[in-house]
């Protein structure tokens, strides 16, 4: 019998296989209250484990084949330093000396220490490291309790196009399971901005996240259909059925072959409205798929990497030194470098007490770095000189008053009459824009584009905020809907204010890198995109097929229909 389950879809493509189910057992520690002379032999099986943890990840590391991206590996890079960092390499060996307990409950003390400080994060996706403590701490907990590898984690056990179901993966796991030759995935939790699902993304495995429960209905062995497209699993499908989807699945892998021929093409609409395409970009190993990719330049460059693996916030030196080696790899391309949008939760090892009962309406963004200098200024010296060696842009997120855009041009204006005293050269015209990302900014954008040179939407969090909801709670994410009329007046409103004023508007965020809404954008006037490399392309071909007069057509009935049905049917008539 045929069945149907609906997730979200985190990767786009299709595939259809057989299922291989990840049981992990699930792991019950319990505080053991230790003899004083058994303690010395507690802390050296906790080390023990954690140098056979470090080994398993090492071989992890070293299989992976010296074509995969390096932005990859840095996921298999990041859990190997954080188990080489004293919050596990050293403060639970402490924990197991001075509580007397059982290296396993160390561990795990030490886990909900480290979990409490990235729940307080308000970044989507810096919370989601979150993820990696659990990961690495599950690893370590197997490792003490002597489980045997995984099947995926065998060397000698292939899994060639299969579709593996499991109740989460980690980075680690989607590494090895792309080298098994995976046809896709299926988790019953998860989100779309989860390391997971950035990964799967950039190595262009479909999946499907959020499937609660799928683990109770889809058995081991079993043939589906994953739908990367629209998020759904079709289980005990009829043969009319899974032909349908075979000619969908070889259309799809013809039409992502036949976009190369795009990489040097122009991008504009069929009646000669020209577009421009950047990408988003994360960390150093992204500038080489830059121009790879037929990008314009860089639209948004997050920062946020630089701050996770330090004790404290990097000097201006690190921020400056990185900054350089992006303008040089971009050859002089535009750079937008966004300042840090980092939490209310003090990730450094900072600790004053305070507790965010809602961090995502804390002190996060530009709030935080207004209010930490240490934080803000060595970023904002090391961007000022960078504009001396190419075309640089600073971009502020989170705005949501413009005394914070005054308050920041004044921090600029004194580093600048600084380095013109010492003879620093910088770009004394460097535009400064700021992000579109909380509602009240974006009904007064004429009055932030008095202030700032660009502006850019964010999407992720303007519709987070704009419709009340945690874009990574899977339990409310059907409500994340890019087509919500208030949502998108709000994106008409900015960019209408961005061209009474003459200046760019952008957009970064998740909905800009998808086909499914680039005409509507287009009709909207939006004409600068920036996205992800492996969607601009894609992104591309949508805007080459666009008549830019009848989506602004579209656009305009789409605004005033309240059912979101007859949405839905305005944007697929719209695409057809």
């Amino acid at each position: 019998m045929t069945f149907t389950l609906h997730g979200v879809a985190v990767s786009r493509g299709i595939a259809i296989g057989r299922v291989h189910v990840v049981e992990r057992h699930h792991l019950e520690i319990s505080e053991i209250r230790l003899a004083e002379d058994e303690v010395a032999a507690e802390v050296e099986r906790l080390e023990a484990a954690l140098a056979l943890a470090r080994h398993h990840l090492r071989q992890i590391r070293d299989d992976i084949p010296s074509t995969t991206p390096a932005e990859i590996a840095a996921f298999i890079d990041t859990h190997l330093l954080m188990l080489e960092d004293a919050a596990f390499s050293e403060e639970p060996l402490r924990l197991v000396r001075e509580l007397r307990c059982n290296a396993e409950w160390a561990v795990k003390l030490q886990r909900d220490k480290l979990v409490a400080a990235f729940e307080e994060m308000d970044d989507a996706y810096l919370r989601t490291r979150r993820d990696d403590v659990d990961n690495v701490v599950e690893r370590l907990f197997r490792t003490l309790l002597r489980h045997k590898p995984l099947r995926h984690e065998m060397p000698d056990q292939k899994l060639k196009d299969m579709i593996v179901l499991a109740r989460d993966l980690a980075p680690p796991d989607l590494v090895l399971l792309q080298h098994h030759g995976v046809a896709g995935f299926i988790t019953e939790h998860g989100g779309p901005t989860s390391h997971m699902s950035i990964l799967a993304r950039s190595m262009g495995i479909p999946g499907v996240v959020g499937l609660h429960h799928a683990r109770r209905y889809i058995e081991e062995d079993e043939t589906v259909i994953l739908d990367g497209e629209d998020g759904v699993v079709i289980g005990g499908a009829e043969a009319g059925i899974l032909a349908e989807y075979r000619a969908r699945q070889a259309a799809r892998t013809r039409f992502i072959a036949g976009l190369q021929v795009l990489r040097e093409a122009p991008a504009q609409t069929l009646d000669g409205v020209p577009i421009s395409l950047q990408a988003n970009v994360e960390l150093a190993s992204d500038f080489r798929s830059v121009r790879d990719c037929g990008a314009s330049g860089v639209g948004l460059y997050r920062t946020e990497f630089l701050f996770l693996d330090h004790a404290d916030y990097p000097d201006e030196e690190e921020h400056f030194a990185t900054y350089r080696q992006m303008v040089a790899a971009l050859d002089g391309a535009p750079l937008t470098i966004r300042t840090a949008d980092l939490g209310a939760d003090k990730p450094f090892g900072q600790d004053d007490g305070a507790f965010a009962a809602n961090p995502a309406l804390g002190l996060r963004a530009v709030r935080l770095c207004l209010r930490e200098p240490s934080l803000f200024w060595p970023q904002l010296r090391a961007i000022i000189r960078a504009s001396a060696l190419g075309p640089v842009r600073m971009m502020i997120p989170m705005l949501s008053a413009v005394e914070e855009v005054r308050q920041v041009r004044d921090i600029v204006t004194t580093i600048r009459k600084e380095f013109t005293r010492r003879g620093i050269a910088f770009d004394a015209a460097m535009p400064i824009g700021g992000m579109i990302e909380v509602p009240a900014a974006a009904m007064c954008a004429d009055l932030f584009a008095a202030e700032l040179d660009f502006l850019s939407i964010g999407t992720n969090d303007l519709i987070q905020y704009s419709v009340a909801i945690d874009r990574v709670n899977d339990e409310v994410s059907y409500l994340y809907d890019p087509l919500n009329p208030g949502v998108l007046r709000l994106i008409a409103t900015t960019l209408e204010a961005g061209d009474k004023a003459g200046i760019p508007v952008a957009m970064c965020g998740e909905m800009a890198g998808d086909p499914r809404y680039t005409r509507l954008l287009i009709g909207l006037g939006l004409n600068e995109f920036s996205v992800h490399p492996s969607a601009l392309l894609e992104i591309k071909h949508a805007i080459n097929g666009t008549s830019a007069a009848r989506a602004r057509e579209t656009a305009g009935q789409l605004l005033g229909v309240s059912d979101g049905a007859q949405r839905r049917e305005l944007l697929d008539a719209l695409n057809a």
